[in-house]
């Protein structure tokens, strides 16, 4: 492994460590949502990005921007199904498969492609002293945006939740 992707993957961890909420309602999940379509129009006002919320297998928060197809659809429920059965952020099994030379889910997890997905885009919805309760998934934009954009937002809101 290369000193790169050793680095990456240990920033990609640390982000786990630090993005955890003191507490999610779906309040929480709609002021979530609406702020990451909101960074999402920011950043590419003309692309199609699909934002999605769950917890506990529960969709709390949705919205699919002009120019977004079943495709987004698809790629969030994959990206998410990895984040749930690994607990780890869809980018980080990526570049972790990647820094071992493989490319596919399927060999090492043992799981179908057409239901899991190794692409940046989900993050854990981690809850401090619990774990990972449900995800929080961007799709729509290269993978490595994808993850930037959800950890921004993240970011941005725990940081409100701590004043």
């Amino acid at each position: 492994m290369s000193q790169e992707s050793a680095a990456l993957l240990a920033s990609l961890l640390e982000d786990e460590k630090e993005l955890q909420f003191p507490r999610f309602t779906n309040e929480d999940a709609l002021t979530l949502g609406c702020n990451l379509v909101r960074l999402a129009k920011n950043k590419t006002p003309y692309k199609g990005i699909s934002v999605s919320i769950t917890r506990n297998g529960q969709v709390l928060f949705q919205h699919a921007m002009e120019g977004t197809t079943v495709d987004n659809e698809n790629w969030i429920r994959r990206k998410s199904n990895t984040v749930v059965r690994l607990q780890h952020s869809s980018y980080y099994i990526g570049r972790l498969l990647a820094s071992k030379g493989e490319t596919e889910m399927e060999k090492t997890y043992k799981v179908p492609m057409a239901d899991y997905a190794c692409h940046g885009g989900a993050f854990p919805l981690l809850i401090k002293d619990v774990g990972c309760v449900g995800t929080i998934v961007v799709s729509g934009l290269k993978q490595d945006e994808d993850h930037a954009l959800a950890t921004q937002g993240i970011r941005e809101m725990i940081a409100t939740m701590h004043q």
